[in-house]
């Protein structure tokens, strides 16, 4: 870990451009395929073992569903990761592979899709990650931990609002937020909301950083040392102001880490990200 830090160089400017990670980064494409072949190989393993559970329902649409990965012997609780991709791209088979550092841990691990913009706008991705929530949480004893990248970092500090009711949230005892989008007004202006169609009050309403945390909630914001700027300023954002109204809130970056780079860490079960998600 490294303590953050973050300085501005003036307006945010080029807003498109602020929040462009793929164009950041210039090996990304060659991510999501690996991605993709190293989470098909770790389903057959677990499945070889009889130790997932694939497709579960937590709802009615053709995205409802969630893969549940087993660990040997008596789950210690359930951890989740709610994939990222800003609202409008990827699903559960992309990330299989990142439940191996809570698993190793003894959690269960559920990974849920979700319906996409623009078909859905994210309010309503808000409501699936709840209804997925309480789903999984009758499938695993024990606390539960949330892990999210990215948009999956804004839904998962969403589970952790006032305004989001949950039948399993006096279970979740710690939000890992993985360079989380926690502020969407900025996104207001960027060519990508012709896909989100955010407007004023959606992205109010649906910004952790503007709602209020749940008493006991437990937050940490984890982003890489080397993402984009606005990156590093929403993962101080919200520990920052949510501190400020009683919950428990910290925030750190892994050294040498970009926005696409950073998750991966989830696989390790030694890394300071498994740990903050995992660890005692």
């Amino acid at each position: 870990m490294q303590p953050v830090s973050w300085t501005t160089g003036g307006t945010l400017g080029d807003i498109d451009r602020a929040y462009d990670n793929l164009g950041a980064i210039p090996d990304a494409k060659t991510y999501p395929p690996r991605w993709i072949a190293a989470a098909a190989a770790f389903r057959e393993g677990l499945v070889a073992q009889g130790r997932a559970r694939l497709g579960l329902p937590y709802g009615a649409g053709p995205r409802h569903a969630y893969d549940l990965f087993l660990p040997e012997g008596t789950p210690a609780g359930l951890a989740v990761f709610v994939h990222g991709g800003y609202w409008k791209a990827f699903d559960r088979s992309v990330w299989s592979h990142l439940a191996a550092g809570p698993l190793a841990h003894g959690y269960a691990v559920a990974v849920p899709s979700y319906t996409l913009c623009p078909e859905a706008r994210i309010a309503d991705i808000t409501a699936e990650i709840a209804a997925f929530l309480d789903r999984a949480s009758a499938e695993v004893a024990g606390p539960i931990r949330l892990a999210g990248h990215s948009a999956g970092g804004h839904l998962v500090s969403r589970m952790l609002c006032t305004d989001i009711t949950l039948a399993c949230d006096g279970r979740i005892d710690r939000v890992v937020s993985i360079s989380g989008v926690h502020d969407l007004r900025p996104l207001l202006a960027t060519a990508m909301n012709a896909t989100l169609r955010l407007d004023p009050g959606e992205a109010r309403s649906e910004s952790p950083a503007l709602l209020e945390p749940r008493p006991g909630a437990h937050l940490i914001a984890v982003a890489g040392g080397d993402e984009l700027p606005e990156f590093l300023r929403q993962n101080l954002l919200l520990p920052t102001i949510w501190h400020g109204l009683g919950a428990r809130a910290e925030a750190f970056e892994i050294p040498g880490r970009h926005h696409l780079g950073v998750v991966e860490d989830l696989a390790d079960s030694a890394s300071a990200l498994t740990r903050a998600l995992a660890g005692g």
